[in-house]
């Protein structure tokens, strides 16, 4: 297990459009006991409601999305590219070590340790995306024809943990 020390915000050094749109993060979910993770690439972070926060979207047919749905809490973690071959991982099947991942926790929210910067976060929105939801008819047609949709979850961070 690796040792972590807890960072505020400001103290981050963090471009989201490169840290999630292109390095990927792996968001966790469950508990200590019974977790799951999957690779995310769309999201970001900012200030919401008076709270630093982090939003995600998941797609009805992720299992990890019934973790989600059961927990209050959830983490990404975000990897160097040394994982890149585990981000890439697709199966859903005990995941976590199938790719040679470690599971741990904090505060009794699981989070992979071979990440070199964790957000932990609590859940405060859940919002399904709908196709009568898109101002733009293209991006259903585009990225929803087998109408898979997202939940968007928005979450306060609670800690942010770096190596």
């Amino acid at each position: 297990m690796h040792t972590f020390q807890p960072m505020t915000a400001d103290m981050m050094e963090f471009d989201p459009f490169t840290k999630i749109g292109k390095e990927w993060a792996l968001l966790t979910a469950g508990s200590k006991d019974k977790a799951n993770t999957m690779t995310i690439s769309w999201g970001g972070v900012g200030i919401l409601w008076g709270k630093n926060v982090a939003f995600v979207f998941v797609r009805d047919s992720r299992y990890t999305k019934e973790l989600i749905d059961k927990n209050e809490f959830f983490s990404l973690s975000f990897l160097s590219e040394k994982y890149r071959d585990a981000l890439n991982y697709r199966d859903e099947n005990d995941k976590i070590s199938a790719a040679g991942l470690t599971l741990t926790s904090r505060h009794s929210i699981p989070f992979i340790d071979e990440g070199n910067m964790i957000l932990l976060c609590e859940k405060m929105s859940a919002t399904r995306l709908t196709e009568d939801s898109f101002l733009m008819p293209e991006i259903a047609q585009k990225w929803y024809a087998d109408h898979d949709m997202h939940t968007m979850y928005i979450a306060e961070i609670i800690d942010i943990l770096a190596r």
